[in-house]
């Protein structure tokens, strides 16, 4: 895994051949966050990623400056490599949470300016996330969610759907709040 930008652009991290995460790919991560950086001030938000995996998302927010992040996942391995990494990184920004991402989500009592979710492709409640952010209220107003998901799915009926950026056979769905 390496971080594709920002103040630790190109630090290479491996989670080892066991990891079962599939973090997403050097292009799709470069796409997503060419297009994030012209519509965010990441000094200036709070970011939760949701199904945070190899910690890919949140490293790359606090390589370009974000200053509060939480990472939800529940397994206990991916998070302790997410650990490592901070610990590496020396970078304080990112708080981890062990946690069952729709425990978490139920509970949670804030909101985020920004929130990622990668849960995995085969995930049997993988279509109750978006609606559990917005029935939930974790987006701050004037808030962007991204929802990583594969070429299967479609959201573009949604009411707060902007747009889907594709790369290869990783696709981010962008939902605005208003």
């Amino acid at each position: 895994m390496r971080i594709v930008g920002g103040q630790y652009r190109g630090r290479q991290f491996n989670p080892g051949k066991r990891f079962k995460a599939r973090p997403t790919t050097d292009m799709a991560k470069e796409g997503l966050f060419n297009i994030l950086q012209n519509s965010l001030d990441f000094a200036e938000i709070s970011a939760l990623d949701l199904f945070a995996g190899t910690g890919s998302i949140s490293f790359e927010l606090a390589s370009r400056g974000c200053r509060d992040i939480t990472s939800v996942e529940s397994d206990y391995a991916h998070l302790r490599f997410i650990k490592e990494v901070i610990e590496r990184l020396a970078d304080a920004a990112i708080h981890p949470v062990q946690a069952n991402v729709f425990s978490f989500v139920a509970t949670a009592h804030r909101q985020w300016d920004f929130i990622f979710a990668d849960p995995p492709y085969s995930h049997p409640r993988f279509n109750e996330v978006l609606p559990l952010v917005w029935q939930h209220g974790l987006l701050a107003p004037s808030g962007l969610f991204v929802l990583e998901h594969s070429a299967a799915c479609d959201f573009a009926t949604h009411p707060a759907f902007t747009a889907v950026r594709s790369y290869g056979s990783v696709h981010f769905s962008f939902f605005k709040n208003a």
